[in-house]
């Protein structure tokens, strides 16, 4: 990528035959300089400037063997090279440092936005786990408010037949109308002490201060609703044989009179 760059390297080289290293080259560490420096060049034009700075053991290993590919026919034979510096011009360099921070930038741009993309996930993924067991809930509450106002109901309902029953049997007994009386004159003189306490419009009848024809009235109303029930059970009652015989205190009066 057109970049000039100075490397610096160090060679390792060994003598393997002192004839050929005196007689076959005229000056062999020269020539083995020469060559290293060529072979890094052809390889650097190989790579960019990125690259070279990662694949360093890729160059190294290289330019060994085209040393020892060429150097046999000298006596020498090239142990190691090693690259110690790559300098690259200051405007390069501040470019690679402007990319690296850039890079940087990017890498933990990205990472905050995964943070908080994950952040929202986990916040929505709570949100619904929280509204799913809020409305199973509600809707367990909501049954057993259902099943708990069904069996009020049922104890309420079977409390009230039961007090009507009570009722209906102590009204059948002997001064159960006298009873009865003494709760409708206790209830009227009760609902009397409650007026004017919600609202202010107040309706009262015409003869407020007569208890007894206000609980006649009442006991005249429960006698209607009652008489069709007590002649049925007349009516169902068997027919006693009639006494031909008239009473015992007519009987003393017809008597007083013949005597007379």
């Amino acid at each position: 990528d057109n970049v000039t760059l100075q490397i610096d390297g160090v060679l390792y080289l060994r003598v393997m035959d002192p004839y050929k290293a005196s007689y076959g080259v005229e000056d062999p560490e020269y020539a083995v300089t020469q060559l290293a420096q060529t072979t890094m060049r052809s390889e650097l034009g190989k790579l960019s400037l990125d690259r070279v700075f990662r694949e360093r053991e890729s160059l190294n290993a290289s330019i060994v063997d085209a040393i020892n590919q060429a150097s046999d026919c000298w006596g020498i034979r090239c142990l190691r090279y090693e690259i110690k510096d790559i300098h690259v011009p200051p405007r390069v360099k501040e470019s690679m440092q402007m990319q690296v921070e850039a890079e940087r930038r990017k890498r933990a741009t990205v990472l905050e936005s995964e943070g908080t993309r994950e952040s929202a996930i986990n916040v929505a993924e709570g949100q619904k786990q929280a509204q799913i067991l809020a409305s199973e809930a509600e809707k367990a509450e909501q049954i057993n408010k259902a099943a708990g106002e069904a069996n009020a109901m049922l104890v309420k309902a079977r409390a009230k037949a039961e007090a009507i029953q009570l009722l209906a049997a102590a009204l059948s007994q002997q001064h159960g109308n006298a009873a009865a009386s003494l709760s409708v004159a206790e209830q009227y003189v009760s609902a009397f002490s409650k007026l004017a306490k919600d609202s202010n419009t107040v309706l009262l009848p015409a003869n407020t201060g007569d208890i007894t024809n206000m609980v006649a009235q009442a006991m005249g109303i429960y006698t209607t609703l009652t008489k069709p029930q007590a002649v049925k059970t007349q009516d169902k009652m068997p027919t006693a044989h009639e006494d031909t015989q008239p009473p015992p205190m007519e009987v003393l009066k017809a008597e007083e009179s013949s005597s007379s």
